[in-house]
């Protein structure tokens, strides 16, 4: 007999990912189906079990709905087949969230739910745009309006009349399209014309731009910006503190749009630190791993292992995939055996060191000349049998390099890189129509798989800003394939040595806080 369901509404938060609070984190990593809105961040998606149903709810591409009529039924019928529902909705559910609704027809159906608060778009954007919606020096008290409808509209319950003579800070939700009507009714009632006015668009993400004026002037210099929904508008003396506080858009990567190419498992920790920096980060996985097209080697040499004086590690991809075949046939780690280990970069290291396993040569530089001299630092390797563990089509150089010195080598694949999905996302359309300030790579392979969907020559002729960056020699080498080279390289062959050159780049070319807005 199944298990009574439960429906959560998870508030997701504003925008920024990290803004996700742990329970509805938690919550998330025990669904079996998520019912998400077009607006939450699509990166709270991780944090669900690889089993679990992820349905968009509300819009959809080409301007379809799915009716809130459909969402409720949706979210009994998976409750009442005994299945543990996340609602994850943007914001908070219960601040112009219709989580209210959904959770008077959860009760009304008898199903058991919980409301998981979130951070919301009414505190969270404005603390992003550098505007306190408290101070001591400026107001006492907060009001927080929708903006939804037209003021003027016999259907608006809002008395913006009484507002007009409120003081305090007002904050309008929703209010992208009737802005300029809100701003002429609360002059006409009153309020000054010079009353501070800012209205920021999709807050507390890479793609956040504000617009600052008054109430006399915010209607023009809006329709000016074209600013897009969604949208907060603050309207108050704190919006004059914007000039000191204002600290996100001042991140060195505000504003930049920047391409992760990386495989969907990686990705996270490049997506994390360039969000971290303030960059609006379209995330196109071009690869994924697979196992070998002939895994038969791999079992040979595991079987055999004790045979090795060396085993050689050039990525984390390759500790996974060759842990995954030899836990299969053991259940001790020390049946790896007395076999000294080489590691290619601090990610390899971190995998092996999660086994337990201690590294003994690890080059500065990742290239193959490097680890041959790391290996040899450690002792001579003539005669020695070498292990190399790495991906089916991988750069010839490093076991050349290795016999040269007289080792024996077998070169074992222990997975094969592929093309991931090329059906058009939002991230892939979006760089197709607007491109990109950056497109960052962090193998050969991503490169090649990149170009075969995309043809990066032509995507760099059509946008003539776009820039590369690459994670070290061997993806500058798949760039120069393409008559291409990269405008930074990591000095550093590591996600936070690319980070860290694209940071530097930005330094060096700085450029005033209000040239960061993009389209």
């Amino acid at each position: 007999m199944k298990s009574k369901g439960i429906v959560y509404l998870v508030g997701a938060g504003p925008g920024d990912a990290g803004l996700l609070t742990l329970r509805g984190a938690e919550l998330l990593g025990q669904a079996d189906v998520v019912v998400y809105d077009a607006l939450v961040n699509r990166e709270l998606l991780r944090h669900a079990p690889a089993t679990a149903e992820c349905v968009l709810g509300g819009r959809r591409a080409h301007g379809q709905r799915v009716s809130q009529e459909e969402i409720l039924r949706m979210l009994v019928e998976q409750a009442r087949a005994g299945k543990t529902v996340v609602r994850l909705k943007g914001g908070d559910p219960y601040v112009f969230g219709r989580g209210g609704e959904e959770a008077e027809a959860l009760a009304k159906a008898g199903i058991r739910f919980e409301v998981v608060p979130g951070v919301s778009s009414f505190a969270a954007v404005p603390a992003y745009a550098g505007i306190p919606l408290t101070h001591r020096d400026f107001n006492s008290k907060l009001t927080i309006l929708t903006g939804h409808a037209d003021p003027e509209s016999p259907e608006c319950r809002i008395d913006w009349a009484a507002e007009a003579r409120s003081p305090g800070t007002k904050v309008v939700m929703m209010g992208t399209e009737h802005i300029g009507r809100v701003a002429a009714v609360l002059r006409r009632h009153g309020m000054a014309a010079d009353m501070p006015v800012a209205m920021v668009s999709c807050g507390t993400t890479g793609r956040q731009r504000t617009v600052e004026g008054t109430l006399a002037t915010i209607a023009e210099l809006a329709a000016q910006a074209q600013l897009p929904p969604p949208s907060i508008t603050v309207i108050g003396e704190v919006v004059r503190l914007r000039e000191r506080l204002n600290w996100f858009e001042h991140l060195p990567l505000f504003g930049r749009r920047i391409v992760v190419t990386r495989a969907r498992v990686q990705a996270p920790e490049l997506v994390r630190r360039l969000n971290a920096l303030g960059a609006e980060v379209l995330e196109i996985p071009c690869i994924q791993t697979a196992p070998p097209q002939d895994v038969g080697p791999l079992k040979e040499a595991i079987v055999g292992l004790h045979e090795y004086d060396w085993l050689v590690f050039t990525s984390a991809n390759g500790v996974r995939c060759f842990f995954e075949y030899f836990d299969k046939g053991f259940q001790d780690a020390r049946d790896i055996g007395g076999v000294r280990i080489a590691a290619v970069g601090p990610g390899t290291v971190a995998a092996l060191r999660e086994r337990r396993l201690a590294v003994n040569a690890m080059p500065k530089q990742f290239t193959g000349v490097q680890v041959a001299k790391a290996m040899a630092a450690e002792g001579d390797v003539e005669n020695l049998r070498v292990c190399l563990l790495r991906a089916e089509t991988a750069n010839p150089e490093l076991p050349r390099l290795l016999e040269e010195k007289g080792a024996i080598v077998d070169d074992i694949a222990v997975y094969r890189t592929i093309g991931e999905s090329t059906a058009p996302t939002p991230e892939s359309e979006a760089l197709i129509e607007k491109g990109a300030d950056w497109i960052t790579f962090t193998s050969g392979s991503t490169v090649d798989h990149f170009h075969a969907r995309f043809d990066l020559p032509g995507l760099m002729q059509r946008f003539p800003d776009l820039k590369l960056a690459s994670l070290g020699p061997e993806t500058t080498q798949a760039m120069a394939a393409l008559h291409l080279e990269p405008a930074v390289e990591a000095r550093e062959h590591t996600v936070e040595g690319l980070v860290t050159a694209l940071e530097r780049h930005a330094g060096s070319r700085h450029r005033s806080p209000q040239a960061h807005s993009r389209s």
